[in-house]
């Protein structure tokens, strides 16, 4: 057996802290939460034990709790380790696990019939495959089929454990269910896309048209004449999109720039030149670099070449491949490459999602091999813009569910790098774990964006005046009212049809971990860890171009803001010069100046769409901006437009009304402390670093 490490800064005086974990009475209430969710599907019996099955064993990480506190004191003012941040050989040194305990997993698991597929280096986590069979005896588990809603899952029934000596050393199994980690990027919906022009790609002659999506004060008469009612309906109020081609291209790098206060850094040569931001996601885009190359083209950034962008395959090249994953990858390296176009790009790719945990810890712990760093890493910024719902991963995981993530987030820290998470797109996440799975559960937030050694993003939504500077923000969050039937008459609909929420910028207050030091001065009840912590642009319909597959495209969702934050702190690190690393960005967020970041507020406008119905012998019904908008739950301010879809049907489209989660002066759960005043906000980071 491996004699237990030694701290090498074992001088310190402290007081070594209890490893993180639940209440008791949180654990309970997951523990009935996991039983509804469970009767709530349909049980199909247990899973066919020849099928295949991939899982990942983690290893309890020995001297956790000196870890525990030294990566504290790093991260304390005035403690003699503030900001010394280790090496990956100081790390390993100390706190890995070591051969004898990877050596006796493997043996464990080799003894029930896995195949071993790989082994960290460090000997952090063995990935392995076998059949379900071999897994329900390994893990003394039963694994059974459930009809989720439309879908079919695997799940266990229980809490897996290992038998024997190698039980010792195994802190969590991952891969016994199959609810995996999901993209942040959505598209907006309903939308026209742009016409294609003969001889180029989709869309690419719209490519260089600046967003002007909020227009002017508009009245639209209902049905659309010649056709007369009844019902008939008149609305007056903002227009989204216009008549000419009722399209809102999105915002090209050249806007964003200017929108937030970049153009002064790039005069100072602050471009992220020496930094490099790695970017993980799943199954990847077989043609990112020739589309990041055309985007680059057309937006005149610096090509993407051998020498500034790589990409990573750490779990082999993926068989499958997803559309939605495209889209986010391409989102990813476009636009940390807008915001930062000096910076090396480092594109890091799980053959699936079931591997991005194991992805993003290859990007902490790999040696760097584009750039040389003091500490050795690839990078000193992560943009991750992916999310689970974090009572999922309790329901099937318990408190070791999140360890994987947990440990990733605190290396990453404790080795001086920023992990930034996207907090997701589905507000307070109730309406959509209820779509997909057919379950109630209070208000909740995602992971990893939930632990405290994460940087977590959510989003706005943004409007620039004529020169590109800010005109208004708000938090994200769209609600949608269809107010009329399709062509050919438009016909309205009596009442309108309320489509409700349809997405938003995530946030709240994390069930799994605690308040960290850095949000003591937050006045919001409770002791959990609070999402987000800062914000930028997310929302689709003031979402940005990207090129994907050679043609054009408008996304958003937090997957956006993740990689402009990461970029904006790749910037941060270049500015910072010797000072560099400056390490996890949330811990400084929360004492800067006030000038350094924008407070996002509430909005409103006396145009918000409002109206009437007629339709005899009906008394006329009066429709007000707060009835169109429905539901609002806690929102009092918002802003809505008229916008009229490629279905050819006219909807009230909101902004700022966000499920449960609500907009308010300094920090709020839909954009965090606001979003970051580009020079400002890197001197002011810059002025804070020891």
């Amino acid at each position: 057996m491996s004699v237990p490490k030694v701290c090498f800064l074992s001088v310190l005086a402290v007081t070594l802290l209890a490893s993180l974990g639940f209440s008791q009475s949180a654990d309970q209430s997951l523990s009935i939460e996991k039983s509804k969710f469970l009767a709530s599907s349909h049980n199909l019996g247990p899973e066919d034990g020849s099928k295949n099955i991939a899982i990942t064993v983690w290893l309890k990480q020995p001297n956790r709790q000196a870890f525990d506190a030294l990566v504290k004191q790093i991260y304390t003012k005035g403690s003699p380790q503030y900001h010394r941040f280790l090496t990956l050989k100081e790390y390993n040194a100390n706190f890995a696990p070591g051969a004898y305990e990877s050596k006796a997993v493997k043996e464990y698991l080799e003894s029930n019939n896995f195949k071993i597929t790989s082994v960290d280096k460090n000997n952090h986590y063995i990935r392995a495959e076998g059949r379900v069979a071999d897994a329900q005896k390994a893990f003394n588990v039963q694994i059974n089929r459930f009809q989720v809603k439309n879908e079919i899952h695997r799940a266990p029934l229980g809490e897996p454990s290992v038998s024997g000596p190698a039980s010792a050393f195994v802190a969590s199994i991952k891969g016994l269910h199959d609810f995996g980690a999901i993209p942040t990027a959505v598209r907006p919906k309903d939308v026209r896309m742009p016409i294609s022009v003969a001889g180029e790609p989709k869309g690419l002659a719209e490519a260089s048209i600046q967003n002007r999506c909020l227009n002017g004060v508009q009245t639209i008469h209902l049905p659309t004449p010649p056709t007369v009612g009844p019902p008939t309906a008149v609305y007056t109020g903002l227009r989204y999109g216009n008549d000419a081609t009722n399209t809102c291209p999105g915002y090209n790098p050249t806007q964003l720039q200017t929108a937030y206060g970049l153009n002064p850094l790039y005069g100072r040569g602050w471009d992220g030149t020496g930094q490099t931001i790695v970017i993980v996601d799943a199954y990847g885009s077989p043609t990112i670099q020739a589309d990041a190359n055309l985007y680059s083209q057309i937006y005149g950034l610096p090509p993407l070449t051998s020498s500034n962008f790589n990409i990573y395959y750490p779990g082999g090249v993926p068989t499958g491949s997803s559309a939605n994953w495209t889209d986010e990858t391409s989102l990813d390296v476009e636009l940390a490459h807008a915001i930062a176009p000096g910076a090396n790009i480092a594109l890091v790719i799980a053959p699936d999602p079931s591997a991005l945990d194991v992805a993003e810890f290859w990007a902490i712990e790999n040696p760097e091999i584009i750039t040389p760093y003091a500490n050795g890493v690839l990078g000193y910024v992560i943009s991750n813009s992916w999310a689970a719902f974090e009572y999922l991963d309790v329901y099937f995981g318990g408190k070791a569910g999140l360890e994987a993530q947990y440990l990733n987030t605190e290396l990453a820290a404790s080795l001086g790098v920023s992990a930034n998470f996207a907090t997701g797109d589905w507000g307070d996440n109730v309406a959509e774990i209820q779509n997909l799975y057919g379950i109630t559960t209070p208000p909740s937030v995602v992971t990893p964006a939930d632990s405290p050694y994460a940087t977590a993003i959510g989003g706005t939504s943004l409007f620039l005046d004529s020169g590109n500077h800010i005109r208004f923000q708000t938090g994200w969050g769209n609600n949608e009212t269809r107010l009329s039937y399709p062509l050919p008459n438009n016909l309205p609909y009596d009442p309108p049809l309320h489509l409700g929420f349809i997405f938003g910028a995530g946030g709240g207050q994390s069930i799994a971990w605690p308040r960290p030091a850095y949000q003591s001065g937050l006045s919001i009840p409770g002791n959990g860890r609070l999402l987000p912590d800062i914000s930028e642009i997310a929302d689709p319909y003031t979402g940005v171009n990207v090129i994907i597959g050679g043609s054009l495209g408008v996304i958003g969702g937090t997957s956006l803001a993740t990689p402009v934050f990461s970029g904006i702190w790749a910037i941060a690190n270049q500015a910072a010069g010797p000072k560099a690393p400056l390490g996890q960005a949330a811990p400084y967020l929360y004492s800067l100046p006030s000038n350094a970041i924008q407070d996002v507020l509430p909005v409103s406008s006396p145009n918000d769409v409002h109206g009437k119905i007629f339709n005899p012998p009906n008394p006329v019904l009066i429709e007000s901006a707060s009835d169109l908008a429905q539901p609002l739950y806690n929102t009092t301010s918002f802003l809505s437009a008229l916008y009229y879809g490629a279905s050819t049907r006219w909807y009230d489209l909101t902004f700022g009304t966000d499920t449960t989660l609500t907009v308010t002066p300094g920090w709020d759960d839909v954009t965090g402390l606001g979003t970051p005043n580009g020079v400002k906000f890197v001197n002011a980071v810059v002025a804070a670093a020891p």
